[in-house]
């Protein structure tokens, strides 16, 4: 049996994790399970052994005295105690045999990760419209609403990814920023983006250029702009870092210009005033010109 395939199923539009085990001589499962899972509590991981919620490579539940299955596979269903529920829904923009677009809420992650389980745009399409194999082409951030690509079929999936990896994806967000004077639009910012090395987010350095995004002006709102923001590349919260150097940071952002770390949980009265307003490619199946937009509105934007 392939290892890379699961032989479980996924419990509430939600696939089971993994892990690959390590050579070693732990005297049993439970203690390893223990040692490597720090941050969860012993009580944890014995319950779910004396449940059967632990499975080995071939889907069968280990036990409480199970052995230490060293260089083995083990399979086990995550889970996310008090997960926070999102209360926005996504809608389904359009659908055939192969792809399916989605107009994604912010604060919904898109797949699960972290603190985020089953509020996700995943699981939630997956469960809604028993759709089990259902898989995302690309990504947005989770604090980002907007236009977003699943594909049904799993023997085109390579097809629709490999659009974004040759840039043949024109996509287009809009933004709501501060209004400088002294900013001349419309303008190209070009800069090399790298991860920080004291967190997550992106800043730019010095180095050639490997992110480039277009920024041009829709309307001002007195103190405030609203902007159209066209990627060329597809860096990590490029269009959050871009802003952020362009002194226009993105209205309601907790982590750029500075991460807030007062920031406990979610105000859903202020989203990031991102969106992923439009996506336009050609088909790399039916050779057909495809083009989606977003049905949502920024709550700053100016009418």
């Amino acid at each position: 049996m392939n290892q890379r395939v699961s032989p479980i199923p996924e419990r509430a539009g939600v696939a089971p994790s993994f892990l690959q085990l390590p050579a070693g001589a732990w005297p049993d499962l439970l203690s390893f399970l223990i040692a490597h899972f720090a941050h969860i509590p012993a009580a944890v991981w014995r319950a779910r052994l004396q449940n059967g919620e632990v499975f080995d490579h071939l889907g069968r539940p280990h036990r409480l005295d199970s052995p230490y299955p060293a260089n083995r596979r083990i399979w086990y269903y995550r889970d996310v105690p008090d997960e926070v529920a999102v209360p926005f829904a996504a809608t389904v923009l359009y659908r055939d045999a192969r792809l399916l677009v989605a107009d994604k809420p912010h604060f919904l992650a898109c797949i699960p990760g972290g603190r985020h389980l089953r509020e996700t745009l995943l699981g939630r399409l997956r469960r809604e419209l028993d759709l089990p194999q259902l898989t995302p082409i690309h990504r947005l951030d989770r604090e980002t609403a907007g236009v977003m690509l699943f594909c049904i079929d799993p023997a085109h999936r390579a097809a629709y990814q490999g659009l974004f990896q040759t840039r043949e994806v024109r996509k287009t967000y809009e933004a709501i920023a501060p209004w400088r004077d002294d900013l001349a639009l419309p303008l190209t910012r070009r800069s090399r983006l790298l991860e920080r090395d004291d967190c997550f987010r992106m800043h730019e350095v010095a180095g050639e250029a490997n992110s480039e995004t277009r920024v041009e002006l829709i309307a001002r709102a007195g103190a405030l702009a609203h902007y159209r923001l066209s990627p060329l590349t597809g860096r990590k919260h490029q269009l959050r870092a871009h802003l952020t150097a362009l002194g226009i940071p993105i209205v309601n952002d907790p982590w750029y210009p500075a991460l807030l770390p007062d920031k406990a949980a979610d105000d859903f009265s202020q989203p990031l005033q991102l969106l992923a307003r439009s996506i336009a490619f050609t088909d790399p199946v039916s050779g057909e010109a495809r083009q989606f937009s977003s049905e949502r509105r920024l709550l700053l934007a100016p009418d």
